[in-house]
Parts: structure tokens; sequence; C-alpha cells
């Protein structure tokens, strides 16, 4: 599926600490257009709770959220 998804945006969030990886996120997501993506990748398990809540408080939607071993890996779409 990921392969579909045309990436705007690639943030390495690896060995960044709660709550740095969703700062990152937050920070960055203007950086792309309203609908672009941003895949973020961090290592930090708190960022599945932190990414997940600052999405729905923000109004920006989770595309895609996996772990692949000690990585995280999300597909953010910006909606505004």
């Amino acid at each position: 599926m990921e392969e579909d998804i045309k990436i705007d945006l690639e943030l390495d969030l690896r060995g960044l600490r709660c709550p740095l990886p969703m700062v990152r996120v937050s920070e960055n997501i203007t950086l792309v257009p309203v609908g672009g993506i941003v895949r973020a990748v961090t290592t930090d398990v708190g960022s599945l709770a932190d990414i997940t809540s600052w999405a729905n408080t923000t109004g920006n939607e989770i595309v895609k959220k996996e772990r692949v071993g000690k990585e995280i890996v999300f597909l953010i779409k910006r909606r505004r």
C-alpha cells in the first residue's frame, strides 16, 4: 500500500524520546500541502499514542501506522 502513496515529506525521528517525535511532526506538517503525506519513522513506543492523539486533536489523518521491528512508521495526511 505504501508504494502507491506519494510521500511529500520524510521525517527520521529515530532515537528521539517522547514527546519530541510528536512535536517534530506538528512543526513540520505545514511544510506539505493540504492533502499531502508526511512519512514519520520513530523508535519511541510512546509515539503510538502521542502522534495518534495529536492527529485526532488537530484534524489530521493517520493513513497508516505500523511497527517494523523496533521502528514505528506513520503516514500522516495533512487535512488543514
